[in-house]
Parts: structure tokens; sequence; C-alpha cells
């Protein structure tokens, strides 16, 4: 069923809310899957399913595994599913950015060549972490206010 151009459906997929959840999914489904593409991703011969061992590199600086490319894969697939409505792309984009901040806290408490290491991250990761959470709230918070504004404004 196609619905008219006006209609409340079409306006929250067009939210600046729903864009930024896309893009950020689509961000994510992406360096998915760069993970798995030699040369982009350094010593990809090294890479090991899940732990510190590691030594592959996603453009030869933030550490990366098997498990850690499907986690970007799944939150990339995550965020283009929650771009749907304002109410979940905001969920996905504060959501997401609290999980990264708990993940950045945690590498910077863990000892890095330890088991509990197991996503791996580095130093590079860590900072990346920090960078992503504070800009997937930042863009849930502000872009959800304006998008619901915006939707109830519209006839």
């Amino acid at each position: 069923m196609t619905r008219p151009a006006g209609s409340t459906v079409n306006r929250m997929q067009s939210a600046p809310v729903c864009l930024a959840a896309m893009a950020v999914g689509a961000v994510f489904l992406l360096v998915g899957i760069l993970g798995f593409i030699p040369g982009i991703t350094t010593n990809y011969d090294t890479m090991q399913f899940a732990g510190h061992e590691s030594e592959a590199k996603l453009l030869g600086v933030f550490q990366v595994s098997i498990l850690h490319n499907i986690v970007h894969l799944l939150f990339g697939v995550a965020g283009l599913a929650m771009a749907r409505q304002v109410r979940t792309a905001r969920l996905y984009l504060v959501g997401g950015g609290i999980i990264y901040l708990v993940l950045w806290l945690y590498g910077l408490l863990i000892d890095k060549d330890a088991g509990a290491n197991f996503v791996p991250v580095n130093t590079a990761d860590n900072w990346l972490h920090l960078g992503l959470a504070v800009g997937m709230v930042t863009l849930g918070l502000t872009l959800s206010r304006r998008g619901i504004r915006t939707a109830a404004r519209q006839p």
C-alpha cells in the first residue's frame, strides 16, 4: 500500500533523527564488512574469532576480530531497522551511544593483554568509542527533538 506523500509515516521516516540513525547504521555495516577485507584490515591472517591475540587491525589502526566485525554488522542492521520511526531512531542513537560510553570505560579499565579483552579493543578503539558515544547521544537528543517538533507542526 502506498501512503500519500504528506502522511505521518513519510514525515517520520524523513525526520533528521531517522536519517541520522540510518547513516550511522550504514557506516557500522560498512565497517563490519571492511573488517573482513584483507588489505583494508592489516595482519588479516592473524585474525582470531575473539580475544586480544588477534593482531588484525582495520585501516592498520583499530584492533578487530571476527566477533568485533560481527558486532559492527549487527549494530549496523539494528540502526537501519530502528531508523524507521523517530522513537526507535532516537533509542538507537542514544542507547547505542550509552553502550559505546560503557565500552569506552570498559576499554580503559581492562588489561589489554588479558582474557577480559575478548572483543578486542586497543587504545585507538577506546577513543573512537568515546567519540561515537558523544556523537550518537548528541545526534539522538538534538535531532529527535527537532523531528518531533517538525512532525507536530505539519497537518
